[in-house]
């Protein structure tokens, strides 16, 4: 008796599994590489309660990133809706659509820095350092004064 018709389905079957799983896994690599920039919508965290506190939208042009708070998890009663502690040119504008964040460039891998960062409860600007971790879902956002050593690391969460 002959099995080999079988045989060669049986190993058909085993070649075309092999190939769903190599197509799978260059489809999720090409997902990952596709997520491993700063760019997109990021919620905030505040570092007291854990909850969402504003959604920041970061964008690329050029190779610089910006970012702008977009909208805001948090009820602003009793608090200014415009930067009022601002001492640059963001003075009084609104904090929703306000730029917080400008002058960003990648700096290695997976490192982008050299720009600012606002804060716009206080209205200090501090330097800037981010990296993507979480396979691009978290964003590290270091705003510092000086030396890096001598800041504040944030972990945003990236908006789908």
């Amino acid at each position: 008796m002959h099995f080999s018709a079988p045989r060669r389905t049986a190993r058909a079957a085993v070649t075309a599994a092999r190939l769903a799983v190599l197509a799978s896994a260059l489809l999720a690599s090409a997902a990952a590489l596709a997520q491993a920039s700063p760019a997109g919508s990021w919620k905030t965290i505040d570092d007291d309660t854990g909850k969402p506190r504003g959604l920041v939208e970061i964008t690329e042009s050029n190779g610089v990133y910006s970012g702008r708070l977009v909208k805001s998890f948090v009820d602003a009663e009793g608090k200014s809706k415009v930067c009022d502690k601002c001492t640059d040119a963001r003075r009084d504008q609104p904090i929703i659509g306000l730029t917080i964040i400008t002058g960003v460039r990648k700096t290695g891998d997976n490192e982008w820095g050299g720009g600012e960062i606002l804060d716009p409860e206080n209205g200090k600007v501090y330097k800037t350092r981010m990296s993507l971790a979480d396979d691009g879902n978290k964003l590290n956002v270091r705003g510092f004064i000086g030396i890096s050593l001598l800041g504040r690391t944030q972990t945003w969460e990236r908006e789908h």
